[in-house]
């Protein structure tokens, strides 16, 4: 029974990085990269030196050993609040993933995800690093269509830099989806620049336009038509 669950935390874990992340969230290769870093240290804290971490199951990352392993990262490691967040960001994820793949696992996956992020003292914002800004998309609730909506608005603004003003004025005949994807962006004076976009950004956009079932005509405001900018 043993090497059953553990072949079912296995075949989850290489879906989940292998195929979930990449393919049906669009997350970009040094994403994934970090979220594969954060899951592997998890793995290698519950094995510790008795066991390998080929034997351990989906039971044996239950919530008390993955506080005590967010704990050990700050502790042991000397990993600030920040960092802390970005590796149970990737926990989250993963049990998120989890119980919807694998039902069995739901009441669990359930109090994983009540695993709290640790409260960091405020500072000013200047800009917001990768990790940071990974954590704030990973907590959009995609499950509503104003999520999915607040998803594709910040990851474009991510992706581009543009300003609020720039976004309110993007139409929908200033993108370019094919490749190579890009957009038309309209600064102060009307000042023209062109930025590439992201594969990420790009499927969510499409998605996004195929889930509302509103297709924007070539002159109306794209992010007003949709519903991020009234």
């Amino acid at each position: 029974m043993k090497n059953q669950t553990a072949t079912t935390l296995g075949r989850a874990l290489k879906k989940f990085l292998g195929e979930y992340l990449p393919h049906q969230r669009a997350y970009s290769p040094n994403t994934i990269q970090s979220y594969r870093d954060s899951l592997k240290l998890l793995l290698l804290f519950i094995a510790g030196n008795h066991g390998h971490v080929s034997g351990l199951s989906v039971a044996d990352l239950s919530p008390a050993k993955i506080t005590a392993f967010l704990d050990h990262l700050e502790v042991k490691r000397g990993n600030g609040a920040a960092t802390r967040n970005v590796r149970l960001s990737a926990i989250h994820s993963f049990f998120d993933y989890v119980g919807m793949e694998n039902p069995e696992h739901l009441d669990q996956a359930d109090r994983v995800l009540n695993v709290r992020f640790k409260r960091v003292d405020h500072r000013a914002i200047d800009y917001l690093q990768a990790d940071e800004l990974r954590v704030i998309l990973d907590g959009i609730d995609r499950s509503t269509i104003n999520g999915r909506r607040d998803g594709v608005l910040l990851t474009f603004m991510f992706n581009t830099g543009a300003r609020v003003q720039e976004v309110v004025a993007l139409r929908a005949a200033d993108f370019r989806l094919a490749t190579p994807p890009s957009v038309r962006l309209f600064g102060k004076g009307r000042k023209e620049r062109i930025c590439p976009l992201w594969p990420e950004t790009v499927q969510l956009v499409k998605q996004y336009l195929r889930d509302s079932g509103r297709m924007p005509t070539m002159t109306a405001r794209f992010f007003a038509i949709i519903g991020a900018i009234a």
